[in-house]
């Protein structure tokens, strides 16, 4: 897939590069969606969500989406599978579930509805799937509490469980259909009062879709569409960058969105109704956002906590969109920058970090850059953040946040920018300053951040430049003393370069070079100007939360308080 041309290809020298935070929550916002959740215990929150029963829904949407049909096969078996965890479903107790948030989500959400599909047939499916449904309704139908409760959860809900009405309406008990088709109502109801409480970006987002879906779906939807499709609108216009990025720099959450839009989308086909034009035109820019993060092999590279993703799941998202483009080159707002040449692809992260309160999974990752030719990775970051499960505890998911787990310059072993708790990000890198431009056959960027300024005196100064056939890539990595700074005369400085896997390394006696043989058999070389190069152990997780074990090159030198310059070059050999 080529990449798109776009108006802003040219960056001028010295580009400040200022992303707006979005829209923050206030207090006053946090205080009304607090006391909102604690009502939810009381008869009045009942009666708010109760009201008349619908027959049935006017449309039942295609889910656009596909399913695991290895987590399908499992629950067959009585067992859910989420993130290299395993847990017999019979043993779930719904009322108080002990499941790692993301692994309760997906029962919450009955994301398992789209597994079950993809490896049974309604006949055998069916009876499962009804089987779960009640004992989550059971425990949760009639009581609202986080999380089954929550907005994303809910809207989620909505729609895969609409998606999946053949499925759980096929049973002829009528009390049962009847607890299904209550359900959708209570939570049409209950995101009525919930989305317009919600005070972050892509809370919002998801409450207004459910709101919309419920609209379309069920009895005398006419005003509770026209609120939320003008509210969806709005949210969107605070959550999306117009260059189709999001406010958190996340691409697991951009994905999240593209399948959520994509969903909704849906309904209105199965209504005959038109699409909004501002839901067309949101997916239509997501779309090139995600793939300008995609490898030459089509999977996604390791950014802001996302895993290694392969090609079928991204190719899969990009289908059910419906939105056929190319990738994006250049995204200032969401902060990426790709360099496609011959069977190369370099990303970087050219941007300053996510807002704080706007984080998902916040990583200290500014001027990393992931290498690949062909289908083989070769520099990569370690990624895997935010998929937190069996596999990957949470001191090594923190581990994975930093500075040292991405492919850049790391100043006294200190990140770059701050990691707080909950995903979030704390002071560091406030500005980039980037310039992109063409020389002769080749394409160069430089960048630099101030995340080192105020602890160490430093700017980052970070030049690339990729030769037009993919076959050399050359770096420079500059410290830039800082106004008057009175640091130590001394610094340690670690230059790290984190490898794909089933790389085999030579290193050279004068430990300045190394050569590099790749799987498919090719050969490269690594060079240093300055310090010398050792080869560490290092990881890179997978899209199933797994990590993997893979090799890194170091080059560790102490950088006086008046700076200095790292030359290296990356060289295809044959």
């Amino acid at each position: 897939m080529a990449e798109a041309d776009r108006p802003d290809d040219k960056i001028g020298a010295n580009a400040l590069v200022v992303r707006p935070a979005g829209r923050l929550e206030n207090l006053a916002a946090r205080v009304s969606l607090m006391l909102y959740q604690l009502s939810w215990r009381t008869p009045l929150h009942k009666m708010r969500i109760t009201g008349k029963l619908p027959m049935k829904l006017l449309a039942v949407p295609t889910d656009p989406l596909p399913g695991d049909e290895a987590r399908g096969t499992a629950i067959r078996i009585g067992k859910f599978l989420f993130q290299g965890m395993e847990q017999s479903i019979n043993a779930i107790d719904y009322d108080k579930s002990t499941l790692p948030p993301a692994f309760a989500d997906y029962v919450h959400r009955f994301d398992w509805l789209r597994d079950l599909s993809a490896a049974v047939n309604r006949g055998e499916g069916a009876p499962l799937a009804a089987s779960i449904a009640e004992k989550w309704l059971a425990a949760n139908g009639d009581r609202p509490r986080m999380p089954a409760w929550r907005i994303d959860n809910s809207a989620w809900r909505f729609l895969n469980m609409a998606s999946a009405a053949p499925y759980l309406l096929t049973s002829t008990d009528l009390i049962y259909r009847s607890k299904i088709l209550n359900h959708f109502a209570r939570t049409a109801r209950h995101l009525d009062q919930s989305a317009v409480r919600a005070t972050k970006p892509f809370d919002k987002v998801c409450g207004w879709a459910g709101v919309v879906a419920a609209s379309l779906l069920l009895p005398e939807g006419k005003a509770r569409r026209a609120m939320g499709e003008h509210s969806l609108e709005a949210a969107l216009s605070d959550l999306v960058f117009p260059d189709g990025g999001l406010l958190s720099r996340a691409p697991q959450q951009l994905m999240e969105l593209i399948a959520l839009l994509s969903t909704l989308r849906e309904c209105y086909t199965a209504r005959q109704e038109a699409v909004p034009d501002f839901l067309t035109d949101t997916l239509s820019r997501n779309v090139p956002a995600l793939l300008g993060l995609t490898h030459a092999d089509g999977g996604l590279g390791a950014w802001q906590g996302c895993g290694h993703l392969g090609a079928e799941r991204i190719e899969a998202l990009v289908q059910a969109s419906g939105v056929r483009a190319r990738p994006l080159r250049q995204a200032l707002d969401w902060g990426y920058q790709r360099v496609s040449a011959g069977p190369a692809v370099l990303q970087v992260d050219a941007g300053p970090p996510p807002h704080a309160k706007q984080a998902l999974v916040g990583c200290a990752s500014t001027l990393a850059f992931e290498f690949s030719f062909g289908r083989q990775r070769i520099v990569i970051n370690c990624g895997g953040a935010g998929l937190a499960g069996a596999s990957i505890p949470a001191a090594l998911a923190r581990g994975l946040r930093t500075t040292a787990a991405h492919s850049t310059l790391c100043v006294d072993d200190s990140n770059s920018t701050a990691l707080l708790a909950k995903g979030q990000l704390g002071a560091g890198v406030v500005d980039v300053e980037l310039e992109r431009r063409d020389i002769e056959k080749a394409t160069r960027i430089e960048a630099n951040h101030d995340g080192y300024a105020r602890s160490y005196g430093f700017i980052h100064n970070r030049v690339l430049i990729l030769r037009s056939d993919g076959m050399e890539l050359r770096g420079e990595d500059t410290l830039l003393p800082h106004a008057k700074f009175k640091g130590r005369e001394e610094v340690p400085v670690h230059l790290r370069f984190h490898l794909g896997p089933d790389i085999e390394l030579l290193l050279a006696d004068d430990k300045r070079s190394v050569v590099m043989r790749l799987d498919d058999g090719s050969s490269w070389t690594f060079m240093t100007a300055l310090g010398t190069i050792e080869v560490d152990d290092s990881i890179w997780v997978d899209e199933n939360g797994r990590p993997n074990p893979t090799r890194q090159l170091v080059i560790g030198v102490n950088a006086p308080k008046g700076g200095m310059t790292i030359g290296w070059a990356l060289k295809f050999l044959g």
